[in-house]
């Protein structure tokens, strides 16, 4: 777990205001759900074979006897949540989330055991063009970031029934290559066969030329639909790149499954994935009812971002400089006047005293337009010197009453903006 420092804080800041502005745009309305939920929310959800809910959840014991755990993940909430207030069934449903999910896992770049995770849910259509649509978001959010070089990635899982067939095929193939297996493929072969598909050890991924192809297993339907959903996206411009191996291992997905991958983070280079998971609102107790959506961490796109254009935290409008008695008294009343009459004016204050001299330099290294004086003179007087730092232009010094129009100008705002 780590800290958020305030050099890197205006990097989270340009990201959240184009995630909101992404998913109005696509009219997804947001969720928030608690940070601590039952734990078997999660083990329905996610599943007891998982390495998620064996090995990395922090649960525990709370005094009542209840067993909870912190969210590993947002989608079984915002399911748990749309089932208890009654929001699903009614018609298409578009949520977003966003906020911090916990796993105990091996820290890596981009990957912390805090990490936070945007996700899109839409519940309610079952036709590939919501999951077109879901697609498409994300790649807009892409564009507005300003994030080049992600790759998408698609596949069809089919329906449950083609899937476990493919599994039991691709089960036989790996029991006779047992050997080229390393430890984590052996363990999830039993288990969870797909997941070996996901392998990075380059002698798995050898073990597995020549393995059962998903595709082949495939119905007529299965594949229409996913056909559909390619012309879809080559109508909306969205390119993207086939890969048969490209799973996921809970059983409630099927049909198209998607992901962003990213060869500037190493090894762990998927920045978003998501899916069609039809099955999950009955396994949390629901009536069946079709689904989409997709997580994203942010802590790997903030990564990304960092590598390209810098991203800082605005400089202040004025700076305001304070010496002599009576000085601070009104200058801090007068910073609070004009912080009310001049929507955000951004006016940082002198404090910790101060030579005239240094507090210049502190205004300077601010980085603000202009210093704000007030001296003896001008305390006594009800003035204000205004002096422009990054122009040559002459000082003035005006009344505080003809301040906010003088202040106005000098910044660029429309008086009564």
């Amino acid at each position: 777990m780590h800290d958020i420092l305030p050099a890197e804080i205006p990097y989270w800041h340009f990201l959240e205001s184009v995630l909101r502005e992404t998913m109005a745009a696509y009219c997804y309305e947001e969720i928030r759900t608690p940070l601590v939920e039952k734990t078997d929310l999660f083990e329905r959800a996610i599943g007891n074979a998982t390495d998620v809910v064996e090995k990395e959840m922090y649960s525990f014991e709370d005094r009542g006897g209840d067993h909870l755990s912190l969210r590993p993940e947002g989608t079984a909430s915002v399911v748990r949540a749309a089932l208890e207030h009654g929001l699903l069934y009614a018609g298409p449903l578009r949520l977003w989330y966003g906020g911090a999910m916990f796993r105990r896992e091996r820290p890596q770049r981009g990957r912390t055991r805090q990490f936070h995770q945007v996700g899109v849910e839409a519940f309610g259509a079952a036709g590939p063009d919501i999951d077109a649509e879901v697609i498409a978001l994300a790649e807009s959010l892409w564009r507005k970031l300003g994030l080049r070089g992600l790759r998408l990635e698609i596949n069809s899982l089919g329906t449950a029934g083609e899937r476990a067939a493919f599994r039991d095929a691709l089960r036989a193939y790996l029991e006779s290559r047992k050997s080229r297996l390393d430890e984590d493929s052996l363990r999830r072969l039993e288990r969870n066969p797909l997941r070996i598909l996901d392998s990075k050890n380059p002698d798995v991924q050898a073990a597995l030329d020549g393995a059962p192809a998903l595709p082949d297993f495939l119905g007529d339907e299965s594949r229409q639909r996913f056909s559909g959903l390619q012309e879809l996206l080559d109508a909306v411009g969205v390119e993207y790149r086939l890969n048969p191996r490209l799973v996921r291992g809970l059983d409630y997905y099927s049909h198209a499954v998607f992901e962003w991958i990213s060869d500037d983070l190493g090894a762990q280079g998927t920045i978003c994935a998501g899916g069609r998971y039809d099955g999950l609102v009955e396994m949390q107790g629901g009536k069946p009812w079709p689904a989409v959506g997709f997580a994203m961490g942010l802590e790997r796109i903030v990564e990304l971002l960092r590598h390209g254009e810098a991203v800082e935290s605005p400089p202040p409008h004025a700076y305001v400089v304070m010496a002599g008695e009576g000085s601070q008294a009104r200058g801090l009343a007068l910073a609070e006047r004009l912080r009310e009459q001049i929507p955000d004016l951004r006016l940082q204050c002198n404090v910790a005293s101060g030579s005239f001299k240094a507090q210049f330099k502190r205004a300077d290294k601010s980085g603000a337009l202009a210093a704000l004086v007030i001296g003896e003179d001008e305390a006594a007087r009800g003035e204000v010197t205004v002096k422009p730092l990054r122009e040559d232009a002459p000082q003035q010094t005006v009344s505080e009453s003809e301040l906010p129009d003088r202040l106005r100008k000098l910044i660029g705002f429309r008086a009564g903006a």
